[in-house]
């Protein structure tokens, strides 16, 4: 057997977070949400701000747009880093070094004189925000386990489908009071508030004796232990290709709705809002199916459901049916992106107990990463339209199908316990 959760006899397994009352789970939830959210609110708390900086600094969309691709790479990177380094020395001490990480690159962007240095603290912005992810994720993996595991999951996950979302709300909102620095400025706070939680309300989750497991005591045997499970990397790849194509829609909507749809930063965030709660009713509605159906069913639901709204963006705009045509199926695919989220994670991690912090990490740095090289392929080909951010979202969730079906294959993937 590859996991630990897997009972060797009919006694049933008792995991750490079993032990948690209520108000403890509560707890746990509110600290690593936040945690998640740093990453997110790194990378699209400054999208309504695209045009004002792109004025500001004289540069053009494209060279605005690759600042974003600078943090989701570095967002990647840090990922790759910190997880494996949470797995041999526990979960605390990466994500405090890795927080500070980012409160010194928020204060970096904000005083650039130039969008080369804009790009630099980017990335290492990045880098910083990954603690947060990383650790959040292996700390719940750590405690909970089956059904348990699918709804603390499904929790984080609406965090992590929802703060992309929320995130140029409130940056919208801030705009009113800041200048697009003071967006930084504001960040750094957020670093410092998590890394103040970290330390006085995050306790260890990895214990000494869990970090040298006979046979997965290196970082290759625990890389070894995830690249042969076709499982998760089936549902790695779905990850990435969902995040790239709800990325390709972040990236691209500052100058469609704002620029050529004429909408202001204010409205763009009114926007925002109303696409949150495809996000929420997604997530949660998920996790309670998921305890009748295999995850593995609900995303075959959520994958095609994603495919069909992008390509009814890309022909309902090509057919002239204006703003309306785009919102509709893209609240859709927000809403089927936040649908499969949780699932994802539960069939990534179900089968990595003893390299939780490794599997997270590698799923997050795909999530990250191919979203940071897919989503700018959307200003090569000038946004005066919707199609060719429908078209990109379209051909991600072709792959996350094929992926389902080909790779992962539903039918060989075993019920979860309880």
């Amino acid at each position: 057997m590859t996991t630990t959760d897997t009972p060797t006899s009919p006694a049933p397994i008792i995991h750490r977070g079993d032990t948690l009352s209520r108000r403890q789970r509560l707890v746990y939830i509110v600290l690593l949400g936040a945690l998640v959210a740093l990453g997110p609110f790194t990378i699209d708390l400054y999208l309504p701000a695209f045009p004002v900086i792109e004025g500001d600094l004289a540069v053009s969309q494209a060279a605005i747009q690759l600042t974003l691709t600078a943090t989701t790479i570095g967002f990647g990177i840090g990922q790759l880093l910190v997880g494996p380094w949470s797995d041999r020395v526990g979960r605390r001490l990466p994500l405090i070094i890795a927080t500070v990480v980012h409160i010194g690159a928020s204060v970096g962007v904000a005083m650039a004189p130039d969008i080369v240095w804009v790009g630099v603290f980017r990335v290492l912005q990045g880098v910083g925000a990954a603690g947060g992810a990383v650790v959040a994720m292996a700390m719940v993996r750590d405690l909970f386990g089956g059904q348990p595991l699918v709804r603390m999951l499904s929790r984080l996950a609406l965090v992590t489908g929802l703060a992309p979302i929320l995130a140029p709300v409130i940056g919208s909102q801030l705009l009113l009071v800041l200048d697009w620095r003071g967006v930084f400025y504001f960040l750094t706070a957020y670093g410092v508030l998590v890394v103040i939680a970290a330390m006085f309300f995050i306790v260890e989750t990895l214990p000494p004796e869990r970090r040298a497991e006979a046979g997965h005591s290196t970082v290759g045997q625990r890389y070894k232990a995830i690249f042969t499970d076709r499982v998760f990397l089936g549902v790695a790849l779905i990850a990435g290709m969902s995040f790239s194509g709800l990325f390709a829609y972040l990236s691209a909507s500052p100058f469609l709705f704002q620029d050529v749809f004429g909408l202001d930063a204010q409205q763009y965030g009114l926007l925002f809002a109303v696409n949150s709660i495809g996000i929420v009713i997604g997530t949660q509605a998920s996790a309670r199916l998921a305890r009748v159906v295999g995850p593995q069913w609900i995303l075959a639901f959520s994958t095609a459901v994603m495919f069909i709204a992008a390509m009814s963006i890309v022909l309902f705009d090509l057919a002239g049916f204006g703003l309306l045509g785009i919102l509709v199926p893209l609240w859709f695919f927000i809403t089927a992106v936040g649908f499969g989220f949780p699932m994802v994670q539960v069939l990534a991690l179900a089968n990595h107990a003893r390299e939780a912090g490794t599997a997270a990490s590698v799923l997050g740095a795909l999530n990250f990463g191919l979203a940071g090289l897919i989503s700018p392929i959307v200003g090569l080909y000038g946004i005066e339209n919707a199609v060719p951010m429908g078209s990109v979202m379209a051909v991600t969730a072709a792959v996350s199908v094929l992926a389902l079906w080909f790779v992962v294959r539903p039918k060989t993937v075993p019920a979860l316990s309880h």
